[in-house]
Formats: structure tokens, C-alpha cells, sequence
């Protein structure tokens, strides 16, 4: 498979979750729980990294356009359209980044969609628990450790990957140069995110962003 087609399969994949969670209003109120909770565990656990002047936008990058309850479907679609495109157009280095973005953001769904059944569930059995607490055991009941191993090895990479994207020659006119393109071709919140993430990551370019994010796991 090659990986316009892998971001392709992970973008339906992603939606097909989501509108199954989307169906059932006792899974949808779950999965906002869980994404809510986990986005402010984020914001705690890396509440230094968040004030810093070196590493503030980029993990804000991560817990606004990455990791938090947000809507992203109309982003994906976008991604999706332009798939094909990325794969012609774009070094190989940045198709293979927007590959791992695209299995990592199928395996997050997946781990999300099945913390939600679970905590869905725990509402009966538990229904006084404390939120850390109900967390945790939600978190034990799934398990799965070696996902959630590769998942923190992928965000790593991500992270390595746009570090380097940052000091490749001519890549930030191009993102520039596709703007008003995107946006006439109604592509206008894919743009923005990677625009986003290119400019946030150029600031920290250089400063040993995989050491200092393992630190704090």
C-alpha cells in the first residue's frame, strides 16, 4: 500500500469510528470525558514545558492540534483530498511524516474509542469513583501496553521529524506558496495546520525536543 492510500485508510478508518462512537450517546459522552481528561493530564504533566519559552508552542501544538477533544473531521477530509497530492509533490521525508501522522492518529482513536466503552461501563459499576481514579481503572481494563508504547514512539518520531523538516531548504515557501491555492480549493484548515506546526517547530528547531519530552513521561 502505498501511503497516499495509508492516509486515506486511516482517514475513513477514523471516521468510521467516531461516527460509531457518534451513535450512541452514552459512548459519545464517554469519549469526550476521556479525551477531556487525557488533555488536561497533558497540560498537568507537561505544565513546564507549556510555560517555557522554548518548548510553549510546540506543546501546545501537540494539546490543541494533536491530543484534545477537538473536532478535527473537516482537517482529516482535507487530508485525505489531498493525499495523493502530497505524495507527488512533497519530498519523501515529509510524506513519511504525514504517514506516522496518519497511524498515529487511527491508533489514538482506536485506544480513545475503547478507553470510552470501558468508561461508559464503569458509570454503573462505579458511578461515585473519582475521575483520576476511574481513569486509571479504565486505563488497566484496556491495557494494551505495547500500543500505547508504539503510540509514545510515534509522537517521539513526529516530533524528531519535524525538528529536521524545519531546516530543509525551500520548504517553508512552499508551504507559503500553497496558500492561497489550499484555501481557493477549500483546504483552507489542513493550511492552517500545517503551516501551524511547521512555524511552531522551526522556533524550537535544534533543541533536543525527544530528550526533553522523554524527561517528562
Amino acid at each position: 500500500m502505498d501511503a497516499a492510500d495509508t492516509i486515506r485508510n486511516a482517514v475513513a478508518r477514523v471516521t468510521a469510528l467516531r461516527q460509531h462512537v457518534a451513535s450512541a450517546p452514552e459512548l459519545h459522552a464517554a469519549a469526550l470525558a476521556v479525551k477531556a481528561f487525557q488533555a488536561q493530564r497533558f497540560a498537568g504533566t507537561y505544565a513546564d514545558l507549556l510555560a517555557s519559552v522554548e518548548y510553549a508552542g510546540a506543546a501546545r501544538f501537540f494539546l490543541n492540534d494533536l491530543y484534545s477533544d477537538k473536532d478535527y473531521s473537516l482537517r482529516d477530509a482535507q487530508f485525505a483530498r489531498i493525499a495523493g497530492a502530497l505524495q507527488r509533490i512533497f519530498p519523501k521525508q515529509v510524506v513519511a511524516t504525514a504517514v506516522t501522522m496518519a497511524q498515529l492518529h487511527i491508533l489514538t482513536e482506536e485506544l480513545d474509542r475503547q478507553m470510552a466503552v470501558v468508561w461508559a461501563d464503569s458509570a454503573s459499576s462505579a458511578p461515585e469513583a473519582d475521575t483520576v481514579e476511574r481513569y486509571r481503572a479504565c486505563w488497566l481494563t484496556v491495557g494494551r501496553q505495547d500500543d500505547r508504547n508504539r503510540q509514545l514512539e510515534m509522537v517521539l518520531r513526529v516530533g524528531v521529524d519535524m525538528d529536521k523538516l524545519t531546516r530543509a531548504p525551500g520548504l517553508r515557501m512552499m508551504l507559503r506558496m500553497m496558500r492561497r491555492p489550499a484555501h481557493a480549493a477549500g483546504l483552507g484548515s489542513l493550511q492552517m495546520f500545517l503551516e501551524s506546526g511547521f512555524d511552531t517547530f522551526a522556533q524550537m528547531s535544534g533543541k533536543g525536543a525527544r530528550a526533553r519530552v522523554s524527561q517528562n513521561d
